[in-house]
């Protein structure tokens, strides 16, 4: 069996509605794995499982930590650690409400050799065979991943994988030639083909069969980019489009089962308040508006707002012929989060990359609150939701006193004094609001929180409106 050879004429073709790409030192992609399955066996569709090996220092940069935890060698910026720190958090409290374990790892790890032992599993078995319960391939992907979170699983020991293949049930003759050989070199030359065509992460599903506007910059990235979904949070919008885009088309949501194991939470307010932080100026506080609103309404939860002045959406660069890995891993990641927006948006965005920012929207809605506390009726989503609109959809001025007095007029509200409270008693507001948000150590918009346990995107609704419901 050692002449046997993993796919790459193509990292994006196949004869199946979907292809899934992931890599067992993902999280995300642990965490994808099951619901995936279910959506597959619900709809009765076969999918191509294919293993993508991560470049995480090309875009996090690396670390390596030493027997005692401690951080012993480390290249990443204090923003990259943030998003680094974050995603473990958010992966660990969805991993509980499964019974799964993620214990963060001690180093970035080289996942070829387990990708090559998925091609050997692969293809011994037709892919009908690959999507049906109890396969090798699934029996594989399991034994895989449960054992690496635990940190009892070491990736880069061909003993260890090749005990695994043994484990499942699978030949394992010839496979030791195989890893060392023809399997690694064209493992090797199927990653560098999907990277090229626009694989930057994972899970990372494709739609083959689906045409959806987008540009990228080259004609490899542009033949897969406007089909491709980096996210278990589009697993509802995926399955609207196997089903033939029957009915509404939902939104971006991490999806929860009947058997999740969320518990009473000892942060949640007693009022049922939930405090969301956004910038009014980034494209997904727009897109999060809607979503945040009915599921406020439909709980019965008091949303609290809050204003920031975030960091712009970063433009892609644009592409250059030779570039280096880095680069084109931000150029592409950069490229997809803008197309995903517009993919997701009401109607086409005018400016996603607008970088001016100004107080006066806060100051509107310091106004309101104030207004608010003296006993008069406002209604504060309504204010944030004009704001929005304002900005995104009638594409007007909210940078000016004056344009934030017309919003307040707008929704009835008295303008009596603006002025003077938007150059003294707001201004203090506005500081005693931008402390808190550090202190809180916001930088996404739209950021949700139950106490100080911060939820970022709102793809986490779900569980923000079962968390508040208990």
């Amino acid at each position: 069996m050692n002449t046997l050879k993993c796919p790459v004429a193509s990292s994006t073709d196949a004869q199946v509605p979907l292809i899934i790409y992931l890599d067992f030192k993902s999280p995300y992609a642990y965490l994808a794995v099951e619901p995936t399955r279910k959506m597959l066996a619900e709809l009765g569709v076969v999918a191509d499982w294919r293993p993508f090996v991560l470049d995480i220092g090309s875009y996090l940069g690396t670390a390596k930590l030493d027997k005692g935890g401690k951080v012993a060698e480390q290249s990443r910026s204090k923003e990259q650690w943030s998003g680094v720190k974050y995603a473990y958090f958010d992966c660990r409290r969805y991993a509980n409400l499964k019974g799964m374990t993620i214990r963060g790892t001690v180093k970035i790890w080289n996942t070829d050799l387990p990708a090559v032992g998925w091609w050997w599993v692969k293809q011994q078995e037709s892919l009908q065979q690959q999507c049906a319960p109890n396969s090798l391939m699934e029996k594989y992907i399991d034994a895989v991943y449960a054992p690496f979170w635990r940190r009892e699983f070491d990736a880069e020991d061909i003993d260890a994988v090749e005990q695994v293949l043994i484990d499942v049930g699978a030949n394992v003759e010839g496979f030791r030639d195989y890893a060392a050989g023809p399997g690694l070199q064209a493992n090797a030359q199927f990653q560098m083909h999907a990277f090229d065509s626009g694989i930057y992460g994972v899970p990372t599903y494709i739609l083959p069969n689906e045409a959806m506007a987008g540009e990228t910059g080259n004609d490899n990235e542009a033949s897969v980019a406007a089909q491709k979904f980096f996210g278990r949070e589009h697993l509802p919008l995926i399955r609207w489009y196997l089903r033939g885009q029957v009915g509404e088309r939902p939104d971006v949501a991490y999806e929860l089962d009947d058997g999740d194991q969320i518990m009473a939470d000892p942060e949640a307010p007693t009022d049922s308040t939930l405090p969301v932080y956004i910038d009014v100026k980034a494209p997904q506080s727009y897109l999060a508006l809607a979503g945040t609103r009915a599921m406020a309404e439909r709980q019965n939860i008091a949303l609290d707002w809050h204003f920031f002045q975030g960091q712009p959406l970063r433009q892609p660069a644009s592409w250059v012929d030779g570039e280096g890995r880095g680069a084109m891993h931000r150029r592409i990641r950069g490229t997809y989060v803008g197309q995903d927006i517009q993919r997701y948006a009401p109607h086409a965005l005018k400016d996603l990359y607008v970088a001016e920012r100004s107080s006066a929207p806060a100051l509107g809605l310091a106004w309101a609150k104030a207004l608010a506390a003296q006993g008069q009726d406002v209604n504060i989503d309504d204010y944030v939701e004009a704001i929005l609109l304002r900005f995104w959809q009638q594409q007007e001025d909210i940078d000016s006193s004056a344009s934030v007095a017309g919003v307040l007029e707008g929704l009835g509200l008295s303008v009596d004094g603006f002025s003077e409270f938007a150059a003294s008693a707001g201004l203090a507001a506005l500081e005693a609001a931008e402390s808190q948000a550090q202190a809180l150590g916001v930088s996404m918009s739209p950021t949700y929180f139950i106490g100080t346990e911060p939820f970022q995107g709102r793809q986490h609704l779900p569980l923000l409106a079962a968390r508040l419901k208990l």
